[in-house]
C-alpha cells in the first residue's frame, strides 16, 4: 500500500510554491526596481542577469512545489522534498553568513527567516520510510 503525503507536507509545498513564485516573478521581471526598493541597487548588467536567472530558478521551484502539493503518494515527492530541504538549509546558512560578513539592509533577516522556516518545515514533514 502506498504511503500518502501528510497534510503538513502538502501545506509546506504549497506555501513554498507561493513564496517562490512571488520572488521568482519579482526577480525575473523587475530585479532593478526591487533591489532599489530594498536599498541594494544593482550596478551592473551582470547583476540583472544573475537576478533574472535566480528568478527563473525560483519559478521552477514554485512549479515543482505546486505539482508536489497536488500529489498523493510520498514516492512521487521524495526527491523534490529532499532537494527543497537542501536548498533551504544551505540558503539559510549562506544568508546568515552574508548577514554577518556584509552590510545588508534589515530585510535580509526576513530572507533568512524564510529559508530557515522552510528548512525546519520540510525537515519536520519530510516523508520517511
Amino acid at each position: 500500500m502506498e504511503k500518502t503525503i501528510s497534510p503538513g507536507l502538502k501545506a509546506t509545498f504549497l506555501a513554498g510554491s507561493i513564496t517562490a513564485g512571488i520572488f521568482g516573478l519579482i526577480y525575473t521581471l523587475v530585479p532593478e526596481a526591487y533591489q532599489n526598493l530594498i536599498g541594494v541597487p544593482i550596478k551592473q548588467s551582470a547583476g540583472v542577469t544573475a537576478f533574472r536567472q535566480l528568478g527563473v530558478a525560483y519559478l521552477a521551484l514554485a512549479y515543482a512545489g505546486w505539482m508536489s502539493s497536488r500529489e498523493t503518494a510520498t514516492d512521487m515527492v521524495k526527491i523534490a522534498a529532499k532537494m527543497v530541504t537542501v536548498w533551504m538549509v544551505l540558503g539559510a546558512i549562506v544568508m546568515l553568513w552574508c548577514l554577518f560578513s556584509l552590510e545588508l539592509p534589515v530585510i535580509y533577516w526576513l530572507y533568512f527567516a524564510i529559508f530557515a522556516g522552510f528548512a525546519v518545515a520540510f525537515s519536520v514533514f519530510y516523508p520517511r520510510g
